[in-house]
């Protein structure tokens, strides 16, 4: 990784945003964004990221890079909670382990669409699709660590009489979580309007959008910060995971972007899909689905720890692998 690289994403506006917000909890500050306001930031970022990548998937047509590409990504969702579960198991138990497998199977929108946004600033090109990949990635995860959970909760003596959980509710419900069916529906809206038919709005996308992620920023730091305090019941080897995972999976998709031959743009956004976690669609249909899992653990890893590592240091990080891989 060049200096360079990381002085740019660490001097950026979006990346200094959100050390602003960090320091703001660390130094007792009262400033925060209304929950109303961060709602309506995180609901814009979804719909331009998804509207634009359904725009250019309209341009590049579902051919057949698209599907492997898709593919690869689905790959990914299922494998990364695998490993993770049983590496986890023996220290934290069935429905722990399943839990962080949950999250670090699934995907962080929040990290994609900065990622986005590093390579808007490095004028680096990048496909629509990614963004399907993306939606694609948010459920098999959840549904790979409930089943991890149940199938071991039974080997560790626990109780599993209650009622068989409903597969196709969880599926239901996982597919139709706010930020997937936006993601979906502005992908698809794109898709069916065109380059032609969404001129009107892209200077409305791409003129607010630089701001409003900035803002976004600052609000997840905030939120990071406030996770801080529940590391100490963690332990360090615990802690450790939450940096250590991100490489890992971050090599798988290093691996799939060579083997599938992705252009650079379209490399990076699949490495950092591998190495983010997720922290508000899992906790949300695990809430229900795995109601034994402690949110304490999974979201503080994701949250306090996995995502400003990736933000500060991965995204360049990534960068700089997928380069040396593509020789660009």
């Amino acid at each position: 990784m060049h200096p360079t690289d990381l002085a740019a994403n660490l001097l950026s506006p979006p990346i200094l945003l959100f050390l602003l917000g960090f320091a703001a909890t660390l130094l007792r500050s009262d400033l925060e964004i209304p929950p109303a306001a961060a709602k309506t930031l995180s609901l814009f970022l979804l719909f331009a990221i998804g509207f634009k990548g359904g725009v250019s998937l309209a341009q590049s047509g579902l051919g057949a890079e698209v599907i492997a590409t898709l593919g690869a990504a689905a790959f990914a969702s299922l494998a990364v909670p695998v490993w993770t579960f049983f590496a986890l198991r023996r220290r934290l138990g069935a429905a722990d382990a399943a839990g962080i497998a949950a999250t670090y199977g699934s995907v962080s929108a929040v990290t994609f669409i900065t990622a986005t946004g590093y390579l808007t600033l490095h004028d680096i090109p990048f496909s629509g699709h990614l963004v399907a990949a993306m939606a694609l990635m948010e459920s098999p995860a959840i549904l790979v660590g409930v089943m991890l959970a149940r199938r071991f909760a039974t080997s560790e003596g626990r109780d599993t009489s209650r009622p068989v959980i409903d597969w196709r509710h969880l599926g239901r419900d996982a597919l139709l979580n706010g930020s997937v069916f936006l993601l979906l529906g502005s992908l698809l809206i794109g898709l069916v309007c065109g380059p032609t038919r969404a001129a009107p709005l892209k200077p409305f996308i791409d003129t607010l959008f630089p701001g409003l992620l900035a803002l976004f920023l600052l609000d997840l730091g905030i939120l990071a910060a406030r996770r801080l305090g529940d590391l100490r019941r963690l332990g360090a080897p615990i802690a450790a995971f939450a940096f250590i995972a991100p490489l890992i999976n971050a090599a798988l998709g290093l691996a799939l972007a060579a083997i599938l031959g992705l252009p650079r743009g379209d490399a990076f956004l699949l490495v950092t899909l591998c190495a983010s976690a997720s922290y508000i669609a899992v906790p949300a249909a695990l809430r229900i689905a795995l109601p034994e899992a402690n949110p304490g653990v999974y979201v503080t890893l994701s949250l306090a720890l996995t995502f400003p590592f990736n933000i500060l240091l991965g995204l360049p990080l990534y960068a700089a692998a997928v380069t040396y891989l593509t020789g660009s």
